[in-house]
This record gives structure tokens, sequence and C-alpha cells, in this order.
């Protein structure tokens, strides 16, 4: 449970980091959402690193399932657009292959 709990709070500290400059940049609010931006950013690396695995590229990759759906709720809670069935679809099998990088058996 731990890892679940780590690539979720991860992915919510890099979407709303992200998020941050895109409210600047595209969204024309102030240059002062970019400072809460590089903070959660920051605490998005973070939090990756405590994903107990011996290589952080296997981390990251499996982060990667999580990001993505993660997004989607992002979409639908934050900027109020409900996902189709293709990016649930899609959501769906990007957790079933980090699922198996994170936990697959490995050869000893």
């Amino acid at each position: 449970m731990k890892p679940i709990f780590f690539y979720l709070a991860a992915a919510l500290a890099e979407i709303a980091g992200c998020f941050a400059f895109w409210a600047w940049l595209r969204l024309d609010k102030s240059i002062l959402w970019v400072m809460p931006g590089i903070l959660s950013l920051a605490l998005f690396a973070y939090l990756l690193t405590q994903i107990d695995t011996d290589f952080a590229g296997r981390a990251y990759a499996a982060y990667g399932g999580v990001y993505i759906f993660s997004s989607l709720i992002w979409l639908w809670a934050v900027e109020g657009v409900r996902a189709d069935r293709w990016d649930l679809t899609g959501a769906t099998l990007c957790l079933m292959g980090a699922a198996i990088i994170l936990w697959g058996p490995r050869a000893a």
C-alpha cells in the first residue's frame, strides 16, 4: 500500500506544479503562481525517491501509469471535463503496465 500512497502523492504534486506554470503561461495568471509550482515539483521529486525499488528507472516507469490515471482525475476535478471511454481504457492499460513493472517477479 505504501508505494501507491507515494505514487498518488507524487502525481498530485507534479500535476499541481505543472498546472501552476500552465496557469501562468496559458491562463494569464500572475507570475506568483510559479513559486508554489516550483515547490510542488520539488515535492514530487522527493516523493518518488520514497518508492522502494533498487532502480530509479523502474520507479519512474511504474509512476507513468499512475500519472496518466491521476491526470484524468485532475481533468475532471479541476478542469471540469469528464474523461471519455478512450481516456479510461488507455489509463487502465497504463495502470496494468505500471503494476507489472512494479510488482512483477524478478530473476534473482
